[in-house]
């Protein structure tokens, strides 16, 4: 099926009035899965004068290499250059034991737009799986080949995709007076597209989307303490809504947008409380003498998990909410895997979190299937922190450290696929990855 569709753009990072673009996040595939599927991306035709807009084919080829799940042919190996079905010989696919084929091209329009025409292509049953003819500017084109990413991924494994999403971070970088720089930066999920929106010479911390995508909220100490803003990303408006008297942090959206579960420590020990985002009310939801920080909310926005050291050493714990959002009954402990697992972080389907443990001395990312209780480290590096998973639960990008700098990595949940983002100069550190774009 061909169908002509205007890319009904979110108003995000196109619209920011604050800082310029500063830096691309470069990614490295450092370990991919040695079964993953063969495909063939075509270069895209440009049937335009002069150079091509954007890369189109190439950045489709970049996102399902990313993905751990496929294997994109080598350009120097396709066997032909077609841009139509109809032009392919699929005998010749077959014998490179290529599964799918994309094929289409790029076309300039009278109004100044562009229609990017592609198809989906079974090679083993000689058809089309899907097609597509998307008008986008000359700026949304990327986003369009994330799209289509999408649209592969989707196709081929029945699962959504999540290359048309965005990661927020953090970058520090120092001037020659060594006086560090803070900045709340957003891009693209393949790094691209850096925009910087909020900047300064004191920590910030512990960014977080909001379900819609529209704001983060994050912990700055631009004051001199820990203080809670939300931001509108299109307008750049931001609010401070937590400033009370000792700690104020690890702020998290409940997933229908009207609620923020955060650690405050204004009674003088550090709980977790619940906001009501229109009227600002506080609501005290654990009450323990020892540290409970670090809220994520489950899905179904029934419950918190959180980290605790009230058995002694940090865990992770549940806490179930009723229809009011008041905490029913009593904390139930979640691990019990080694004497450290915290910040959490819950799979989109809530099956799995993902979570810091602390093995033989070393900081990694590890994952606990919530039915099956089955514990599994996924990382082995030294000193990872802050998990977040992907929204199609697919990766989870988490912060680490490699030659003295804060780097970001990604790993599939399995474990079997990983790659690396790293800024040339400067660490970058706290990731979060966004929902899914709405429609």
């Amino acid at each position: 099926m061909m169908w002509i569709k205007r890319l009904g753009l979110l108003p995000l990072l196109w619209l920011l009035v604050s800082l310029p673009a500063q830096a691309v996040l470069n990614i490295e595939i450092t370990q991919g899965l040695d079964d993953a599927m063969p495909i063939a991306v075509v270069p895209f035709a440009w049937e335009g004068e002069g150079e091509a807009p954007a890369a189109v084919g190439d950045i489709i080829a970049a996102d399902l290499r990313r993905s751990g799940f496929f294997r994109p042919l080598a350009e120097d190996d396709l066997i032909a250059r077609p841009h139509r079905a109809g032009q392919v010989d699929y005998a010749d696919w077959r014998a490179l034991k290529v599964d799918h084929l994309v094929v289409g091209r790029v076309l300039p329009r009278e109004d100044g737009d562009y229609t990017v025409q592609f198809q989906l292509l079974d090679v083993n049953r000689r058809r089309q799986l899907a097609g597509y003819s998307l008008r986008a500017s000359k700026s949304e084109l990327r986003r369009t080949a994330h799209q289509i990413s999408d649209i592969i991924y989707a196709e081929i494994t029945g699962k959504p995709g999540a290359f048309d999403t965005f990661i927020a971070y953090i970058t520090v970088t120092g001037d020659r007076s060594d006086r560090p720089t803070y900045q709340l930066a957003i891009a693209d999920s393949d790094g691209h597209n850096e925009q910087i929106i909020y900047q300064s010479r004191q920590p910030i911390m512990s960014p977080a989307w909001s379900p819609d995508g529209r704001h983060l909220v994050f912990v700055s100490f631009a004051r001199g303490r820990s203080e809670i803003y939300i931001q509108n990303i299109q307008s750049g408006e931001r609010q401070r809504i937590a400033a009370f008297e000792g700690l104020n942090s690890a702020p998290a959206w409940s997933p229908d947008g009207k609620y923020l579960a955060m650690t405050l420590s204004r009674d003088g020990n550090p709980e977790i409380y619940l906001m009501n985002f229109q009227t600002r009310a506080l609501e005290r939801i654990t009450r323990n003498y020892a540290i409970d920080t670090e809220p994520t909310w489950l899905p179904d926005g029934r419950g918190l998990v959180f980290t605790s050291d009230r058995g002694g050493s940090p865990q992770i714990y549940r806490l179930a909410l009723d229809k009011d959002r008041r905490a029913s009954g009593r904390p139930e402990r979640l691990t019990f895997e080694g004497r450290y697992n915290a910040r959490a972080s819950v799979s989109p389907n809530g099956r799995y979190i993902a979570m810091v443990h602390r093995q033989q001395g070393q900081f990694r990312i590890a994952l606990q299937d919530r039915e099956s209780g089955l514990f599994r480290v996924l990382t082995d590096s030294r000193l990872d922190e802050s998990p977040s998973f992907a929204p199609n639960g697919s990766m989870i990008i988490y912060a680490t450290e490699e030659n003295y700098r804060g780097v970001l990595s990604a790993v599939s949940v399995d474990g079997r696929a990983q790659q690396r983002l790293s800024l040339q100069q400067g660490d970058v550190r706290e990731p979060a990855w966004s929902p899914l774009r709405p429609e």
